[in-house]
């Protein structure tokens, strides 16, 4: 044997013991015959697997809140968000950043998804691309990452290099950093200022973080998008007032915000959105608040693009 055959066989073994210790990849024999279930059977074991992921994720709502407030200040003054994964993980990052732009109409480089490999992985596998942490550091020098960002790193089992690496990084630059994983004790939250450990035990199918923990963390990534645009603005109540009319479904949806929100006849609403160009926020500031499209466009301006702020100061 060489060396180097030496060298790889140790470092197999040293993350077999790794392994080994996670909650996520822990056998369970119960469901060592799963495959001899029928199908409605292993639907019901998985549909009672699942419901327990909400109470999990409700366990570390005081840490998801703290890490949402701090996320808010940063990019309230001009930061990004930032997630870095890989596998499914990754995926979930991109996945939630992609639908940012339409929804609350924030900029393409306003919140990114990073994921280990490039956007190759988002569809197909990049064997080894998981276990860097200097490409992580690549992918987010590339970025140009700096104190008013914040990078969260995205790992199931929260030992992944690529996402370590890229919160560790992101702090060398002053960034803030968070760590979502769904093991205890995990090196991703270590390395984060912000560490949310959400445990929803071991798979169905032993190490398959595609199912519970990936449900987790799609819920974890909803309320940190969610809840940061809604401090920064972007909603009016449970409107999404900062929607983008790309298409025609939500040129319609566009239109049915203004008329929840105000109340107002069709005619008035199209003659508003026409006179704003179609942005659902100004029109509304001209129905509620009695102003004129340029000084709707001032006022939100001044109040940062919080309506109420906005009604408030026509009200004066």
């Amino acid at each position: 044997m060489t060396s180097a055959d030496s060298a790889a066989e140790q470092d197999s073994t040293r993350l077999r013991a790794q392994l080994d210790t996670l909650t996520t990849e822990a056998f369970r024999p119960e469901l060592a015959e799963i495959d001899r279930l029928g199908t409605l059977d292993i639907a019901r074991l998985m549909n009672a697997e699942d419901a327990a992921v909400p109470a999990a994720v409700a366990g570390r709502l005081p840490q998801i809140a703290a890490a949402i407030d701090a996320i808010a200040a940063r990019m309230s003054h001009g930061g990004r968000l930032v997630y870095a994964g890989a596998g499914t993980a990754g995926r979930l990052g991109v996945l939630d950043a992609s639908e940012c732009p339409p929804t609350f109409n924030t900029r393409p480089e306003q919140v990114v998804g990073v994921i280990a490999g490039g956007p190759e992985a988002v569809v197909s596998s990049v064997e080894g691309a998981e276990d860097s942490a200097e490409l992580a550091a690549r992918d987010l020098d590339r970025l140009g990452i700096g104190p008013d960002d914040t990078v969260i790193g995205v790992s199931a089992s929260g030992r992944t290099p690529y996402a370590v690496g890229a919160v560790e990084y992101a702090r060398r630059r002053g960034a803030l950093t968070v760590g979502l994983s769904c093991n205890t004790g995990s090196a991703l939250a270590a390395a984060a200022d912000h560490g949310i450990e959400v445990v929803v035990g071991p798979e169905l199918l032993t190490g398959s973080t595609r199912l519970k923990a990936g449900t987790a963390q799609k819920l974890v990534l909803n309320m940190i998008s969610t809840i940061t645009m809604i401090r920064l603005g972007k909603t009016f109540g449970n409107l999404m007032v900062d929607v983008r009319a790309s298409n025609d479904k939500l040129r319609a949806r566009s239109r049915r915000i203004v008329f929840l929100a105000t109340g107002a006849s069709d005619e008035r609403i199209e003659s508003a959105l026409a006179a704003t160009d179609g942005e659902v926020k100004n029109a509304i500031l001209t129905i509620l608040g009695g102003v004129d499209a340029p000084t709707a466009g001032k006022l939100l301006g001044e109040a940062n693009g919080h309506l109420r702020a906005a009604l408030d100061a026509a009200a004066r």
